[in-house]
């Protein structure tokens, strides 16, 4: 019964950590509950949702993350024409 709540009180922290970062929270906090103290670790070194580049989408106008290839709002598939010359597109 102990290590039930231990694991329990693991998948929060991780799920509150990951929340706090701009991250689902369901899903972290499975990996927190699944992976006990790994779980939070890996929430904390995981890269913050609100930090990801985003441009418009050429269809509808919402904003879509750059390594998303089709915008959740419309289903436009997306090839991102880069800005910098150095940045090839790939495709």
């Amino acid at each position: 019964m102990d290590y039930v709540v231990i694991i329990f009180f693991c998948g929060l922290s991780a799920g509150v950590v990951a929340k706090f970062r701009g991250n689902s929270f369901l899903l972290w906090f499975a990996i927190g509950f699944v992976l006990p103290l790994l779980g939070t670790i890996a929430a904390l070194l995981y890269r913050r949702g609100n930090d990801v580049e985003q441009k418009e989408c050429p269809e509808c106008g919402a904003p879509v993350a750059v390594h998303d290839q089709v915008c959740m709002r419309c289903g436009h598939d997306i090839e991102w024409v880069w800005d910098d010359p150095a940045t090839p597109a790939t495709g």
